[in-house]
């Protein structure tokens, strides 16, 4: 498989501490963008570095267990088989339903994330921490969309928008990421942005928000993340744990299916 890697990065300590310790990232090696305005402009930066027909991109603070990369060839040949002008595959996406579909650790939860789709499942929404995009489909990531959140569900309507497939399949990952107590005013930025640029598709639900024409949605989500503030960081596990053990407690520390059996 064609394969290459992208992450934006402003600390090479979690890096190293968490996406420079899997052996994918040593194998390749993964690309590093620093510096940019916002994500999009990072992983456009990304792509036109890069020459791989498979193209992942990936949060620096999220471990591929081993074999991930073999996993990787075997769900693609999935999506494939059902859809072979497909856009982007995710490990953390949301359906149609609303129901998230993983599996993927997260640390500011404490848990396991998403339902284990058993064939591809189409999404209209992911989480950031990991984006395959397939670059024939021609897609790129929009650097009118401002700062560092919802660019994930944009890649994905994006994708929808040009006839593309967006999937979901099992890519079990750990994202060792730390709590957030509150999402601030550059978060509402890109909330208002993508109510603008999808305003014909809402609602629209995300992994953290439903997209809504009404702004009384976001406001009733900001009074219910400061009422279960104390809940949520009672889940969170944080960061100081090795990833390799991580996905071992979790029954990842080797993803080749070759290895299954």
């Amino acid at each position: 498989m064609d394969l290459a890697l992208v992450a934006a990065s402003h600390s090479d300590a979690i890096l190293s501490a968490n996406l420079g310790r899997s052996p994918l990232w040593n194998s390749l090696p993964g690309l590093v963008i620093r510096d940019a305005p916002s994500a999009a402009a990072a992983y456009n930066r990304g792509l036109d570095a890069t020459t791989a027909g498979i193209v992942a991109f990936v949060h620096h603070d999220v471990y591929l267990p081993r074999g991930w990369d073999r996993l990787l060839a075997a769900r693609l040949a999935e999506v494939e088989a059902v859809d072979p002008d497909w856009g982007v595959v995710v490990a953390l996406g949301v359906g149609a339903d609303g129901v998230p579909l993983g599996p993927v650790w997260s640390s500011s939860i404490g848990a396991i994330v998403g339902r284990v789709p058993l064939s591809p499942a189409p999404v209209r929404s992911c989480d950031e921490m990991l984006i395959v995009l397939r670059r024939a489909s021609g897609l790129r990531f929009d650097e009118a969309l401002p700062g560092w959140h919802m660019y994930g569900t944009d890649i994905v309507q994006i994708a929808l928008a040009a006839g593309k497939g967006a999937w979901s399949v099992a890519l079990p990952a750990i994202h060792n990421d730390r709590f957030h107590g509150a999402l601030g005013p550059d978060f509402d930025e890109c909330y208002r942005f993508m109510q603008r640029k999808w305003a014909a598709v809402l609602p629209i639900q995300t992994p953290v928000t439903r997209i809504t024409a009404h702004p009384l949605h976001r406001w009733r989500q900001r009074r219910n993340s400061r009422k279960s503030h104390g809940i949520r960081a009672g889940m969170a596990v944080g960061t100081d744990h090795a990833p390799e053990r991580l996905a071992a407690l979790c029954g990842w520390s080797d993803l080749d299916p070759g290895a299954e059996g």
